[in-house]
């Protein structure tokens, strides 16, 4: 029995998150949840992240897996809500402390946050392999948005966080600390490489022109139309374009709370002497 999938929309972040389960053993994995966050007031909320549950509650799935592709910088994520209410394994990339390094130094986090991915159940490696149930999948390394990005094969479907949007959007930036525009061209035709029928699900998507929200794609259709990457598009092409246009990108509205939460695998950071939650703001670092 082939793995399902559903997706889940995050309208204020445009981002998707996805369940994806082996209908024949009922194992169950969430990539990439989000835990609402208003910036205006501070406040958050798993409203979001409740409808994922109450979903997977309703199929009767066991949480195998609460996978990240990547430390994400326009969302924070929910996974420690997901893993209390449903469990499963934290996992993303064993390059995750390279993130966690840079931003350590950026948000002069406290002496006892460890830089070692730690904070995650799993870190997965280059070519890995891991099961779904029954299901086999295969994780490999797709840096160039951040150094520590990860693309999820399951059956054919690979899951590609923010490595590729649609075929009408492009590509993603790769001018955050770490990023590289060479390793993103890299990295997409990785992808490109796989056979052309592979789905490709993306974890944002912006609508442009006023088309309907989408998510799901195909290698061949991305080889086709991409705006940035079809085929034909050289290595030079497309980093001479990819720094020009990020060059022109405005940060993203939530860069700052999402990443000092992400790089503690979606926790906040430490409670202070009040016994309070407070995120910082870096002056003149980013």
């Amino acid at each position: 029995m082939q793995a399902q999938v559903e997706a889940f929309f995050h309208t204020a972040s445009n981002t998707i998150s996805y369940l994806v389960w082996d209908p024949q053993t009922k194992h169950g994995a969430i990539i990439d949840s989000v835990l609402d966050f208003d910036a205006s007031s501070g406040r958050t909320s798993t409203t979001s992240a409740e409808a994922i549950v109450l979903r997977f509650r309703e199929l009767g799935l066991s949480c195998q897996w609460v996978l990240e592709t990547h430390v994400h910088a326009d969302h924070l994520s929910a996974a420690p809500f997901i893993k209390h209410e449903l469990g499963g394994t934290t996992a993303v990339g064993d390059h995750t402390p390279e993130i966690q390094r840079t931003f350590k130094t950026i948000y002069n986090a406290e002496p006892s946050f460890k830089t070692d991915g730690q904070q995650f159940d799993h870190l997965f490696s280059d070519n890995e392999e891991f099961s779904l149930g029954t299901i086999p999948c295969h994780v490999f390394h797709t840096p160039g948005h951040t150094p520590a990005c990860l693309t999820y094969l399951i059956e054919d479907m690979a899951f590609v966080g923010d490595t590729l949007f649609m075929p009408d959007f492009g590509t993603a930036r790769a001018d955050f600390p770490g990023g590289d525009a060479g390793q993103l061209y890299d990295s997409i035709h990785k992808i490109l490489d796989l056979p052309e029928n592979t789905r490709l699900f993306t974890c944002h998507d912006y609508a442009p022109n006023g088309r309907q929200i989408a998510w799901e794609t195909t290698v061949k259709e991305q080889r086709e139309k991409n705006l940035h990457a079809h085929d034909g598009i050289t290595r030079e092409e497309f980093v001479k374009m990819r720094t020009e246009r990020d060059k022109q990108l405005a940060m993203p509205a939530l860069l700052i709370p999402s990443i000092q939460v992400n790089m503690r695998a979606g926790s906040l950071p430490p409670a202070e002497d009040d016994g309070e939650h407070y995120l910082k703001i870096p002056i003149n670092k980013l």
